[in-house]
């Protein structure tokens, strides 16, 4: 099913009505400052790019299929290239309609570049969980081993090539490093006033009792 046939999580309809602070509307339409990069991001302008990206992995996801299933069962190597990459743009799926759909965490309301570094943490996860034999995915195949190998050798360029990202998008996880900047200003702000009211409490001593 293509994402636009799905109902988008915050639709025109469902914004218009919304009393949320965070969500604001000028003459582009409506938006919202994300929490982890602090960037305006139009709501039209990201659900477009979650739609461009589900049909561009729907025409890769079919790719693989017909190449998984013409290649010869002996050639295993391949075939658990095709499995590993299929696995990771099945994910990339996944992720992308779950945040389509989703009406209830403005949270999955982010740039494309910290979008990638989701899907680079997904992967991690979803690899590490089929290598421990948590996940039942098909695509895994009578090889897990040698499918596991293959998606730590290209989960990167592939998540990259997906994306049309440059090399530097995944130097950083974008959704954390704003977090982690943010909090270290706030404690440094508590951590000044203390110090500040410790030193008024010196200068003047301690009142009688």
């Amino acid at each position: 099913m293509e994402l636009q046939a799905l109902e988008r999580g915050f639709s025109e309809t469902r914004l218009k009505s919304q009393s949320e602070p965070r969500i604001k509307h000028d003459e582009h339409g409506y938006y919202i400052h994300t929490l982890s990069e602090d960037i305006k991001v139009y709501f039209d302008e990201y659900y477009q790019f979650l739609e461009l990206l589900t049909a561009k992995c729907r025409l890769e996801q079919h790719r693989l299929a017909e190449q998984i299933g013409n290649c010869d069962p002996r050639r295993n190597e391949t075939r658990s290239y095709y499995r590993a990459r299929k696995i990771i743009v099945e994910l990339v799926l996944r992720t992308a309609m779950s945040f389509y759909t989703d009406r209830t965490n403005l949270g999955v309301v982010m740039t494309p570049w910290c979008f990638g570094t989701v899907l680079l943490e997904k992967v991690e996860i979803y690899r590490d969980r089929i290598s421990r034999g948590e996940v039942q995915d098909s695509n895994v195949g009578e090889y897990p081993y040698d499918v596991v190998r293959y998606i730590d050798e290209i989960f990167r360029p592939t998540l990259l090539e997906i994306l049309e990202f440059p090399p530097e998008a995944f130097k950083m996880r974008w959704q954390y490093t704003e977090l982690i900047r943010r909090y270290s200003n706030v404690l440094s702000n508590i951590t000044t006033s203390l110090q500040s009211i410790l030193l008024t409490v010196k200068k003047y001593g301690t009142p009688a009792g």
